[in-house]
Parts: structure tokens; sequence; C-alpha cells
């Protein structure tokens, strides 16, 4: 039997859960089909998600079906919890996006495709409520074409159109008339054909042609025998467990095996809120660990690479704790908390001095509830700020050296600026002989940390990170040298280069009666220019771009002046340059060189002590060469005065015209 791991992901209210419920009462997992609105579903037992009809915490079931145990991951659908979707994501063999056939494409639908398309996940389609559908499937079929052009009704098995995806099935098909269950299993894995089904969860049809679908078309996970596991989500159960969340993908995990210096205690298998123990888990399988105490969201277990956030919050805000004694406490706990939600990127430096990235108004309504229930204590959130980022606008090297007595490391980055919307990349481009296992180290250190720009101290982005070079010590070099030597070797390329400061942007609909087209442009107008795509004289539809700050005031100013009738959605988000930096810079008060968890300069070593050495001296010190030699300025250019004749003016301008000519016809 073969091993998939697969999640729902959809917009809000497209029937995730739903569809979960019918996929386990056809196959006789449960003995009863539970529904949202009834609030008695198997996956949604949280009170929280029952009382508000929505998932907020990403869920695990288990079905088998023919010849195939399929590990399915229930997804939040609200945008608001996009950070507990993507993690989920990040582990899955392929993906179920569930699309309502009452709304057909969202915004956030749009937003999910990214990130499907960013984690190259295979996915299957499953258009929901076809029950009570206003459109054709022909309409929504080429609605769901502005997402691919590949995207297929598998069930009329058309090879010719199959085959207009891929140079291989076209050929295929060109010799054999058909196409064989083989090639269209490689091009689905390859994200070459996305198949769709149209059905009803609710009254569960075409739901087992969707379990047959996945059943012929999914491949497992190539498996080895070296461990390869992910760990994906932190959480605690009722009794305060520590939980962590584990994918698979090789080798086996077994109870009281060690995973760096920390013994496994459990191994669960859940199925919703209920779980089985388990001696030993393998190759494929979607697993909880209680036990470890210091495991993080992304980390690496064995073999791999750890993965980082595609999706960061663009708003942060104040947490004021109640004036009580429980306060240190409350701080500790608040840690905790900031482990299941890394995108909280809570930053604590006293009980006056907490600051949360939250994603909207509902997750910090769900954020009080859950310290309210939890920790029995309430808290506010308010002062809303923006998020902004940082990138460079030059390649430069950077270096890194660490050497107080008796240890040694000495690293060499390269950052190299890319298009608006790469996010951070990673290269290893060793130009010396560093051994391969100091290699490693440095790109891991690269990846366990959230690198800041000296501009306001914000997050990077649109840069790769390149590994040149470095040095160590025979004796002396031992672990925590090249973190150390790294983070600096970064922080040093940044003070030498020239950083831009960034700030979201939104790219909006808006939603509107017609009588309200000329303020709507007057309110937005100032940014770019928006365009009017849809106007019947009753409704008129507005798109455009503007700073994610004047959108998220603006939402409830549209509710006001239509009376309800308006709306506004953000279809796709980017950082860009802010147009007025200066006055923000300036807001933020912060100098890198005070910064002393992010130090830009350097520890050298003489007479058997450690010294700092400034940013700008470390030039002189350092004991390798610059690996990328800075262009010397070329000569400048001279220009010699020549005389052309009329008559070669003329011969010059009748080829010319006769060669225009020749190519016009």
């Amino acid at each position: 039997m073969k091993n998939i791991v697969t999640g729902f992901v959809a917009h809000v209210d497209a029937g995730k859960t739903t569809l979960s419920e019918s996929l386990l009462y056809i196959t006789h997992t449960t003995r009863h089909q539970g529904r949202v609105d009834h609030k008695d579903t198997l996956l949604d037992f949280d009170q929280q998600e029952r009382d508000r009809g929505i998932t907020i915490f990403s869920k695990i079931s288990n079905i088998n079906y023919l010849d195939t145990h399929f590990t399915f991951l229930d997804t939040p659908g609200h945008v608001d919890f996009s950070g507990e979707m993507e993690r989920a994501l990040s582990v899955l063999d392929y993906a179920i996006l569930i699309v309502s056939g009452i709304d057909g494409l969202q915004a956030h639908t749009k937003t999910i495709w990214k990130l499907l398309s960013h984690y190259r996940i295979p996915t299957f389609i499953f258009v929901n409520k076809m029950d009570i559908s206003p459109y054709t499937k022909h309409e929504l079929l080429d609605n769901l074409r502005e997402l691919s052009d590949n995207i297929i009704d598998i069930e009329k098995m058309n090879y010719e159109e199959m085959a207009m995806a891929d140079d291989a099935l076209l050929e295929e098909y060109m010799q054999t008339n058909a196409l064989s269950k083989e090639s269209l299993v490689k091009a689905i894995q390859e994200r070459k054909l996305f198949p769709v089904i149209f059905g009803s969860a609710l009254k569960n049809d075409h739901v087992q042609e969707l379990l047959d679908m996945l059943d012929t078309y999914t491949i497992p996970h190539s498996t080895q025998n070296e461990l390869s596991a992910s760990v994906y989500k932190i959480d605690h159960d009722d009794k305060g467990e520590r939980l962590t969340y584990v994918r698979i993908y090789d080798g086996m995990l077994h109870v009281k095996q060690l995973i760096n210096e920390e013994k496994i205690n459990q191994i669960r298998l859940y199925q919703g809120n209920k779980y089985t123990l388990l001696e030993e888990a393998g190759a494929g399988s979607v697993v909880v660990l209680t036990g470890l105490k210091e495991t993080q969201s992304g980390d690496i277990i064995g073999r791999g690479k750890p993965h980082t956030s595609y999706l960061q919050p663009y708003m942060h805000y104040q947490l004021h704790l109640a004036d009580n004694e429980n306060q240190s406490k409350m701080l500790e706990n608040l840690k905790l908390l900031a482990q299941e939600e890394p995108l909280l990127n809570m930053k604590i430096q006293d009980a006056q001095h907490i600051e949360v990235s939250l994603m909207g108004e509902i997750q910090i309504e769900i954020l009080k509830e859950i310290i309210r229930e939890r920790y029995h204590e309430e808290v506010t959130i308010d002062s809303k700020q923006i998020s902004y980022k940082e990138t460079i606008l030059d390649s430069v090297e950077g270096v890194g050296h660490f050497e107080p007595l008796r240890h040694y490391a000495e690293v060499h980055i390269l950052l190299e600026p890319l298009p608006t919307g790469s996010g951070i990349e990673y290269e290893n481009r060793c130009m010396n002989s560093l051994p391969e296992n100091y290699q490693r180290l440095i790109m891991t250190h690269l990846q366990e940390k959230v690198h800041l720009g000296v501009l306001t101290g914000s997050p990077l982005t649109d840069i790769r990170f390149v590994l040149l070079g470095g040095k160590a010590h025979d004796k002396h070099t031992v672990g925590g040298d090249f973190r150390e030597a790294t983070y600096r070797a970064v922080r040093h390329a940044l003070m030498r280069t020239t950083s831009i400061l960034l700030e979201p942007y939104g790219k909006y609909v808006l939603k509107i009666p017609s009588a309200f087209i000329s303020k709507a442009f007057y309110d937005l107008d100032s940014e770019q220019p928006p365009i009017i795509t849809d106007d019947n004289g009753t409704t008129a539809t507005i798109k455009g771009q503007a700073p994610i700050e004047m959108l998220s005031n603006y939402t409830q100013e549209v509710l006001n002046y239509t009376k309800g009738e308006g709306s506004l959605s953000i279809e796709e988000t980017y950082y860009a340059p802010v147009k007025e930096p200066e006055e923000i810079i300036e807001q933020f008060h912060y100098n890198p060189e005070q910064d002393l968890e992010n130090p830009t300069g350097s520890i050298f070593c003489t007479h058997g002590a450690g010294y700092y050495v400034p940013w700008q001296m470390v030039e002189e010190k350092m004991h390798l060469d610059y690996f990328i030699k800075e262009e010397k300025e070329t000569a400048p250019i001279t220009h010699r005065k020549i005389h052309i004749s009329d008559e070669e003016v003329k011969r010059v301008f009748e080829n010319t015209s006769r060669i225009a000519s020749r190519n016009w016809k």
C-alpha cells in the first residue's frame, strides 16, 4: 500500500471541512458525517472553530482506500490564518484545491495557487457546491483557467486537450492517439496537468470519483534508508504536553530515539483530536512526537534542508498584559505561544514592550481568546503599525571574523539583489578549500536566522546569500564560531552597500455602487490611478494598487460610505520602495552599530586576547582577501572628430531606405 500525504486548501467557506467529512464517511472511517453548521465535525473540534464555523488550526485524518493510505491535512481557509496553512503545505505530496461553485475564484484562491507553485506541489481541483451553483461546468472551467491553461476536466478524458499541456504528451498522443496512465501520472506530478472534478461534498456527489482519481494518479515519495523528516508545527495538548508535528520522508523514528540529544517519549498517530500510540513510524507518515523541547517549526530531522515561510504578516501591534502579579509568568506563556505560531514574530523586551505580527482583525480576536482560555488572562492589542522590509541596490561581499581566545572562524558572504518578490535565496559557491562540513554548517547558519537590514532593523527580502569561502583553524575552531562569523559577514556586507526601505502594497478590487465612483477615485488616485474594469450602471468594479497601510484603513471606510453595499478585497500583495523613506527611517531611531544582537563588526585576537573591530576596519584585519575583486575604473573614453562627405551621407541613406523597404514587404 502506498502512502500519500495530501491536504485541503481553499478560500474560506469553499467546503474543505465538509469534503473531509464526506471522505471519512464514504470510506467508512467514521459512522457519522458531521456538518459545520451542526457543529459536530470530526476535525473542527476546537470550540472557537465550532462557534465561528471556520477552521483555525490544521488537523490530521487518515484514510485507507483501495491501494492507498491517505494522510489528509485540513487547513484554514481564512486569510488571517494563512501561516497555519503554509506550514501544512510545506510537507504535502499533493494538494486538493477546493473552489466554491457559487463564488468561483476568489482573491485568496489566487494567493493559495501562488503558494502551491512556490512549493511545487502537484494539485488536484474539486469544484464544490455544484448542487446549488448558478454556473455551468464550462463557465467555471473558464474561470479556473485564470490560474492555468492546463486545468482539465479529468472525467472527460480528452486526450487531445491534455496533450497540449506538454511536448512529451503531445508526441505520445501523435503516435498512439491516446495517453498512458504513467504519462498522466508523471505530468500531474510535474505540475504540467491539473485535473478538476465537479461535485458536492455535502451531498457526497463525485467524492468517490475524487478518491478514485487520487488513488489512480498519485505516486509516493521515493524513499531512502537515511532518516529525513520535517517539523511543520508545534502545539500543546490539553495537559500542556509539548507536541512536535513531523512529516517523515525517509527512514524510521522510534520511541526512545534521541533527536538532538532529546528523547522521543511518544509517537502519536492522530485522527482528529484522538490518537493511537505507535512504537515506530516510517516514510510517508505524519505523526506527533512528545518529549522534544527544543524543536521549532521548519526544523529538519536528519537529512534535508530547512524551509522559510513565503507569507509574512504586513502589520504589527503592541500587546499589553494585565497589570497584576502574573506578568512574569505570562511572559513565559507568550514565548510558548510564539513557538506554536512563528509568524507572530513576537518580540518581548519586558512586560511593557511586547510586539506581535498579525494577519488581520480575526486573528487578533482568536489570539486574545486563546490567551483567555489557556492562561486565564486578558490582554489588549493595539497600536497597529506597518511591517517594513529592506533590500539592497548592489551586490557586495561581506566578511565576518570571530577569533576570541581559543576560537577561530572567518566567513565571506556575497549578497546579490534579486527581482521584486523573489524573497530570500541561498547558494554555495565556495571558492577555496574550506572543508565541506564547514560549508554545510555556514549554509545552515545562513538559513536559520531572519537577517535584519541596517536602515530600520526590518527583515531583509529579495536577496541571494552566497557563500564564497572561509577559513577554520585545525585546533581552535569549535561549535558556534562559524555561526558568529556568518552573521557578522552578512551585517558587514549590508554596511558596505546601499540599502532600500520597502513597504507592502496590495493589488485591490473595489466593488461599489456606481454612484460612488467619483468618491473612490478621489480617495485612491493619490497613488497609482485606479481603473474601472466593469460598470453596468448599478455596480462598478475598480482595480488598482496602493500601500497596504492605506488599504487596511480604507476597508471600513468603504463599508461606511456605501452603507455596507461595497467591498474591498486584496488579490495580491508585494513589497515596493517607500517613496519618501527619510522620515520613516528617522522615526525608527535605529543605529545598526549599536544593535548588540546583530553586530556589524568582527572579533580579532592579539596577544592572547580578543578585541572588537568596527566594520569599517575589518578589511584591514581580515585573513583572506576578498573573493570578488572590485572592478577598477576604466580609462575615460575619448572622441576623435571625422569628416563625412555629402556623397557618403547620401549613399548610407539610400542603402538604409532600400533595406527598410525590403523588410516591410
